[in-house]
């Protein structure tokens, strides 16, 4: 087993990187706070979550505040486990 084998491709973009690590300290965030922490336009954060979402390292929730619509993130058990491997398996390859 090479020391690259437990680094996810899911994980392989910064802002996939940050979304998670933000998932990771918080139960969740909405969308605004994602952009607004992450620095990234509607589209960039959308199609990100949508890849994470689709591997089921994330949970969506859409509800309305007041008339508002609101879209929540929350990392999932599997999620939270790749992701914690993937960290591990970097700090490996750089010898921490």
């Amino acid at each position: 087993m090479s020391l690259i084998d437990n680094i996810n491709k899911a994980f392989d973009h910064r802002i996939r990187l940050g979304i998670m690590s933000i998932l990771m300290v918080n139960d969740y965030a909405d969308f605004k706070m994602l952009k607004e922490l992450l620095g990234a336009t509607d589209g960039n954060l959308a199609s990100h979550t949508k890849a994470l979402e689709k591997e089921e390292y994330i949970k969506v929730e859409k509800q309305f505040i007041g008339r508002k619509p609101n879209t929540r993130y929350s990392a999932t058990k599997l999620g939270k486990a790749q992701f914690k491997k993937h960290i591990n398996a970097l700090e490996k390859l750089i010898g921490k």
